[in-house]
């Protein structure tokens, strides 16, 4: 929604007198944070995390946290929840280190409508007799009890055995003067199981052509390495890539989609047979 609004021309003479709000519902790349308050006027704005299954809101920032921790956290824990994150063995990590984060509280949903395997799968009594929600999200605390939401486990990418964040390529991408959209996702590839992948939107107000591949990565490479850099680009609405991006229902992009566009595409440049999207 923030990224459709700053997108829309603005009047001459525009105030922006928007001050305050709560930010959730996806990781938000700290750009777009950073816009909400430099265009918009947004200085009061909290980030907030939750879901349906948890009654939805479990941590929340205020309004006199420090600018440096709303623009990177969701806050701290809401006194009504219960949290941990955890590896992929059930234990419980390190301050700074990522895993799953679990919810648990009395306003923990009971299960899923008709659907005891997913019920199951997600919420899990501990030793102790805790019911725990494994939320799917990555996560991490900082040692003061902030969060910061740091991906989906199931939008990560593995290339080659090594776990690799979409979330911090596209704000990497977000720095590049050319580019006012990215959205990473996983390929396909027959040597590495999957490789970066990237589609673009390139930013109008610049008024040149997109820039080369080349380029693309090594913008990503200097700052965050070689095996991060894309493999792939794509510039959406160009070269029969869609402009449109599909979403779900409450605005998120529909990553599983947008990897298996990608993986069709290299496919078919690279004169394989194409199979139905």
């Amino acid at each position: 929604m923030f990224d459709t609004l700053l997108s829309l021309p603005r009047p001459d003479g525009f105030k922006p007198r928007l001050r305050t709000g709560i930010i959730a519902g996806a990781p938000v790349p700290r750009y777009l944070m950073e816009k909400l308050v430099s265009i918009l006027g947004m200085t009061e704005f909290t980030s907030s995390y939750g879901l349906t299954e948890a009654s939805p809101t479990c941590f929340n920032a205020f309004t006199d946290d420090a600018l440096s921790k709303r623009l990177t956290t969701v806050g701290t824990l809401m006194p009504h929840a219960m949290a941990k994150i955890v590896d992929h063995d059930g234990k419980i990590v390190p301050i700074g280190q990522r895993g799953e984060l679990c919810m648990a509280g009395y306003q923990l949903q009971t299960g899923y409508w008709n659907n005891s395997a997913k019920t199951n799968e997600c919420m899990v009594r501990d030793v102790a007799g805790t019911l725990w929600l494994h939320t799917g999200d990555e996560a991490m605390f900082d040692k003061d009890g902030y969060c910061t939401i740091t991906g989906r486990f199931k939008d990560i990418i593995i290339r080659g055995g090594e776990n690799i964040y979409p979330l911090e390529i596209e704000e990497r991408l977000m720095d590049h003067p050319a580019i006012s959209r990215a959205i990473v996702v996983g390929i396909k590839d027959d040597h590495y199981g999957e490789v970066v992948g990237a589609f673009l939107e390139i930013e109008e107000s610049v008024g040149k052509a997109a820039p080369s591949q080349d380029e693309i990565r090594g913008w990503v490479r200097t700052r965050l390495g070689k095996h991060k850099a894309p493999s792939h680009v794509f510039w959406l609405g160009q070269n029969g890539i869609p402009k449109e991006v599909p979403l779900t229902g409450s605005g998120k992009v529909r990553k599983f989609e947008m990897a298996a566009l990608g993986t069709e595409l290299v496919r078919r440049a690279k004169g394989k047979p194409v199979s139905k999207l």
